[in-house]
């Protein structure tokens, strides 16, 4: 995966998230967005609560072997980028060259003779000889009544202090407590030990991390529209990007 990106329009996520993202070898994957939660009928008439996904097309842009590369991945493209270009510019430099894409970036779309992509993400098949660059993945690669894990990056909350980010208690507030009754409370002895132990519940950023919810069931496929419906929650906020993949506990 390369670790340039796109001037503010690329979402690569994190390599090393990548190199770690599958143990378990996938059959299959689609990149999309989250659209939002709704609640559909089945047949015996039972409301079903779903998270509706637009997913795909999805484009193979890069299929890395374990020769070259280290380990067998395929990667997915998913979502065009529309391509800018200086107007105006006096050195011949910027002339016929876009400048919202890096030229590593551009390198590499262009060797595979594919339309740079803003999203970039891995998944691990078993045999990577069933995919070739250029092959369009839809929404129908998944069927109803499958299972499938979500991958997205949570809501983020920014600053939050030890009850919303911890569930801690309060201090009593009948006597004495203060203003500090949402406070975290002594880090620590100040003779023994002297020091704060490591994983000690603090205040502190919260949310905006890689979630992964397991074995959602898939309720709905339209691969002309480009529509999946999951039953169940997907991390992340409405227009988040999401990872579908096979469920490793089907």
């Amino acid at each position: 995966m390369f670790v340039c990106a796109l001037r503010g329009q690329v979402d690569l996520g994190s390599t090393n998230n990548l190199l770690k993202e599958e143990k378990v070898y996938l059959e299959k994957a689609i990149l999309g967005r989250k659209v939002g939660m709704t609640q559909i009928f089945d047949k015996s008439g039972n409301v079903v609560p779903v998270t509706v996904l637009n997913v795909g097309p999805c484009v193979v842009s890069q299929i890395k072997s374990r020769d070259k590369d280290g380990y067998d991945a395929v990667q997915l493209g998913f979502e065009d980028i529309k391509l800018k270009y200086r107007r105006g510019a006096r050195s011949t430099k910027f002339k016929g060259k876009p400048i919202n894409i890096t030229m590593p970036l551009q390198g590499h779309f262009l060797k595979n003779n594919v339309a740079p992509k803003k999203v970039l993400r891995e998944f691990r098949p078993l045999d990577v000889s069933k995919y070739s660059v250029g092959n369009i993945i839809k929404a129908d690669v998944f069927s109803v009544d499958e299972r499938v894990d979500v991958v997205g990056t949570s809501k983020g909350k920014g600053y939050a202090g030890v009850i919303k980010r911890w569930n801690c208690r309060r201090l009593k507030e009948s006597h004495g407590s203060g203003p500090v009754v949402r406070h975290a409370g002594s880090n620590g002895g100040c003779s023994d030990p002297s020091r704060v132990f490591k994983g000690k519940k603090l205040p502190g950023h919260l949310g905006s991390e890689r979630v992964t919810v397991q074995n959602l069931r898939v309720v709905l496929v339209d691969a002309e529209s480009n529509v999946m419906a999951l039953k169940g929650a997907v991390p992340g906020p409405i227009g988040g990007i999401v990872l579908v993949k096979d469920s490793v506990k089907a």
